[in-house]
């Protein structure tokens, strides 16, 4: 290996050969780059906000396979988000990046002109994508068949999935949030984030003392929403909120809204996502005309015929939404699914099993970490920041490595689908347009790992994890880290902006309530299309 110094006069360049002494020059030495390193990412990690926390960091040149910097890189922490990197990676080596999920409307019933003699079916396959214009493209198909009449009921056949709606270890706390809503086999998103099983509730202020105005899109009787907010005077200032009851399916509008303020809107989890599904199904058949004599649940029978079928997005375009917005549903959803395609159960234990074992093929020792759920938002998680890098570096040579790696969110870029959680963060550093990372964030948990390319054009995978900081999240630090080694390479005469200097770049970035495990930039303040 060669070691570049950087003389003071003249600004030759001369080779070392490893082993041999350095040469005498006449001015003090300026530190060579990986001695540079290891020292400002030391005083990175000296800041008093870290004292008493578990910090974890690993930067790995996949080139050579040298560790640049370690600090307790074995050391086993709650990983937030990062574990959807474990997730994502399973899932495109189980499912493929070309997997598509199906939605259905079956029958085993006999026509006769526009009758149908029978139930219908509407059977889900974990689709985190369908919307309720799904449903009603679906409810299209039938009309086009030709069937008016349903001579029997119209069931929800939520059986790819097994019964258990949260994952082990998820709080109660979380349960009204949309990053927490239940995973079923049947659901319906009402945004194009694609926040499956929620419910976007619309709050619009009337006359000063009167009740607000409330309404849920997609419109449904799946929860009951109990209207206690009221308009305020035009120049108030008030609050609204919106939750949902704990274990119910009541959703509670409280506080107020000033007369004359834009219409407020916040996601909802919905206590039955299947009962929701076969709600919105329900009334697109009503709307197009088509009479059925009751509904409920039901399981098709095996001789059931498809009268309509809904294909999802492939896998690699669902990346997308998944990891730049890094949503927690998409995550149990793939869990449950590679438990069902590969092991006939769609159940988190089946599905992990299939996670352990495609990771295990690729390297990873499945006995040095623990995953509960998909997502990382069970604090059961425990993944160690060496065990993230080698995952980042094995997977470079995977044929759909380039589409995966896209789908992480990049640094500074300010597009929602390109940027994801790390858009407000890094602008204007050598970070910006360069760091693609997954970003974890939870109360006492802050992590980013991801890739970053050097001044000299060196490719570096590398993993940051905070545990237990009693600070609000110290996100900067994790982005100074990433900042510094896009500078790797760099004069290092240079000055580094401290991470105070660097956190002020972060753009529209807004802290969250310390109960949301993941990035602040999704607040529906920012732009979320919700």
């Amino acid at each position: 290996m060669r070691r570049v110094l950087a003389l003071l006069t003249g600004f030759v360049m001369i080779f070392a050969v490893p082993g041999a002494a350095d040469p005498v020059v006449p001015h003090e030495k300026p530190p060579r780059a990986a001695e540079a390193l290891r020292a400002d990412l030391d005083r990175i990690l000296s800041d008093p906000r870290l004292a008493g926390a578990s910090v974890g960091v690993v930067v790995r040149d996949p080139v050579t396979d040298r560790i640049l910097y370690r600090r307790s890189p074995d050391r086993r922490l709650i990983p937030a988000s990062n574990a959807k990197l474990f997730t994502s990676v399973a899932a495109l080596e189980a499912l493929g990046p070309g997997f598509r999920f199906d939605t259905r409307v079956l029958t085993s019933g006999r026509r006769r002109g526009n009758v149908l003699f029978g139930d219908l079916y509407l059977r889900g396959g974990g689709d985190p994508t369908m919307s309720a214009a799904d449903y009603r493209a679906l409810a299209d198909r039938i009309v086009e068949s030709g069937v008016r009449v349903v001579r029997g009921d119209v069931l929800a056949d939520d059986s790819y999935f097994d019964d258990r709606a949260l994952a082990n270890g998820w709080m109660a706390v979380d349960e009204p949030y949309y990053y927490a809503a239940p995973i079923s086999a049947l659901t319906v998103a009402p945004n194009s984030d694609y926040d499956a099983g929620t419910v976007l509730v619309r709050s619009r202020p009337t006359r000063p003392g009167e009740p607000v105005r409330v309404s849920t899109r997609p419109a449904t009787e799946a929860v009951e929403i109990v209207n206690r907010a009221r308009t305020l005077a035009a120049d108030a200032t008030g609050e609204l909120s919106v939750r949902r009851a704990h274990g119910a399916d009541r959703v509670i509008v409280s506080g107020g809204i000033p007369a004359g303020a834009d219409v407020g809107r916040a996601l909802s989890t919905v206590a039955d996502p299947t009962a929701y599904s076969l709600d919105v199904f329900r009334r697109a058949l009503i709307e197009r005309g088509v009479t059925f004599e009751g509904s409920g649940e039901g399981e098709a029978p095996d001789r059931a015929r498809v009268m309509a079928e809904h294909r999802s997005m492939p896998l690699r375009q669902l990346l997308v939404p998944f990891l730049k917005l890094s949503n927690n549903g998409h995550a149990e959803t793939l869990v449950k699914t590679m438990g069902r395609v590969l092991r006939e159960e769609g159940s988190w234990r089946a599905g992990l099993e299939v996670v352990r074992s495609r990771l295990e093929a690729s390297g990873i020792d499945s006995a040095k970490y623990r995953l509960v759920d998909g997502s990382g938002l069970s604090t059961l998680n425990s993944i160690s920041p060496a065990q993230l890098a080698e995952l980042l570096d094995t997977v470079r040579d995977r044929p759909w490595f380039e589409d995966w790696k896209r789908a992480l969110p990049l640094a500074g870029a300010t597009d929602r689908m390109t940027g994801g959680t790390l858009g407000g963060r890094m602008r204007g550093t050598a970070a910006e347009g360069n760091v693609s990372a997954k970003t974890g964030s939870m109360t006492g948990v802050t992590a980013l790992s991801g890739y970053v390319r050097t001044r000299a054009e060196r490719p570096l995978v590398f993993s940051v994890v905070f545990n237990g900081f009693l600070s609000a999240p110290p996100r900067d630090l994790r982005d100074a880290v990433a900042v510094r080694l896009a500078r790797h390479g760099a004069d290092p005469q240079e000055p580094v902006p401290s991470p105070g200097e660097r956190d002020r770049s972060s753009g529209s970035a807004v802290d969250i309530p310390s109960t949301r495990p993941d990035e602040s930039v999704f607040e529906c303040s920012w732009s979320k299309s919700c």
